[in-house]
């Protein structure tokens, strides 16, 4: 087995010292006053010899992984895909490799993944908080291990999080159908707790209140899409005054598609529809339907350039950093006036 080449390789090879070559290798050559000739010298050489880290040594040494823990319900949904793509592009840039985790809304998988996480010694958190992972969180935030949340938040969980005006998106979603000539809009959500659906529920039935409209919720215990779809199944048939729907994510839009095409739904011309979160097959839907877009890179963005902050510190306290950002309402075909 061929054998791995060390700093002292270069170094005796170079005839310099081992800790010259430490400085040039970690980018500290000019800081330390290295001749930019030596540091060529020896950036060359690195790369001839093919010079990998011991990671291993580097993190006992630094006390850093350069790994950071990503935990949320289904990576394989487009909102946490496209944040999920971004963050990895921005850690990849500065050398950190991410270990991508989905939950799928199990609070025992959740707790077992995040104690993957501490087993790794992982740098950083970025979580969208599974509900019954808060207390463990809580914990994890009293180690002054640094934690940024994003989709979601806790109001009595005190970390760094980035979310977007999830109240005002919805509000403002249901206004358009309103001046569009809509009287009878459903709201399409799951029974939960999680601070950004109850803020969105609560953008709907702000602005139905305000025009004076009826406030026709339907709360789905989500278990899985086929239970999801029977219970939409009968709520548009018990509800068959609706001309209009706002589904709360975009997998509940999704269901909500697929009822229609069960029912014989017709999208804009039997009910008008709004989605809350973009993705590409709305555009395909005929009409294509009006959505809710999060900015999902200036999500990611803020939520790397947060953590990133926190990793930086030296000893001293980094107070939380809150970002609300906002959404863009897509407007399509579904919800042209009547």
């Amino acid at each position: 087995m061929k054998k791995r080449v060390s700093i002292k390789d270069i170094a005796k090879q170079l005839n310099i010292s081992i800790t010259t070559v430490s400085f040039v290798i970690n980018g500290k050559a000019r800081e330390k006053n290295i001749s930019e000739s030596l540091t060529k010298k020896v950036l060359e050489l690195v790369a001839e010899l093919n010079y990998q880290p011991n990671t291993l040594a580097t993190s006992l040494r630094t006390g850093k992984t350069k790994i950071i823990g990503f935990l949320v319900d289904d990576i394989s949904e487009p909102f946490f895909s496209g944040i999920a793509r971004r963050i990895d592009e921005i850690a990849s840039s500065l050398g950190y490799k991410i270990l991508f985790s989905s939950t799928r809304n199990d609070t025992e998988k959740a707790i077992e993944l995040l104690q993957i996480f501490k087993d790794r010694h992982v740098d950083g958190y970025i979580m969208a908080l599974p509900e019954g992972l808060e207390e463990e969180v809580k914990k994890l935030i009293q180690t002054d291990a640094p934690v940024v949340l994003f989709d979601r938040y806790v109001q009595d969980v005190k970390t760094d999080y980035v979310i977007i005006d999830n109240q005002s998106s919805t509000y403002g979603a249901t206004e358009h159908l309103i001046k569009n000539n809509y009287k009878r809009i459903g709201f399409v959500t799951i029974d939960t707790l999680q601070q950004q659906m109850v803020d969105r529920l609560a953008g709907y039935e702000s602005a139905v209140e305000k025009y004076n409209l009826p406030s026709i919720v339907k709360k789905i215990k989500y278990v899985n899409s086929a239970e999801s779809i029977e219970e939409m199944i009968k709520f548009f048939k018990t509800e068959k005054q609706l001309d209009a729907v706002v589904f709360a994510a975009n997998y509940i839009c999704l269901d909500g598609l697929r009822t229609f095409r069960k029912l014989g739904i017709q999208i804009h011309k039997d009910m008008a529809v709004v989605s809350f979160d973009d993705f590409e097959i709305l555009e395909f839907c005929e009409p294509p339907v009006t959505a809710i877009a999060q900015p999902l890179e200036a999500i990611a963005e803020n939520v790397m350039k947060i953590l990133l902050n926190k990793l930086k510190r030296t000893g001293k306290p980094v107070e939380n950093t809150q970002v609300s950002l906002p959404t863009i309402l897509n407007v399509r075909g579904s919800s042209a006036k009547k």
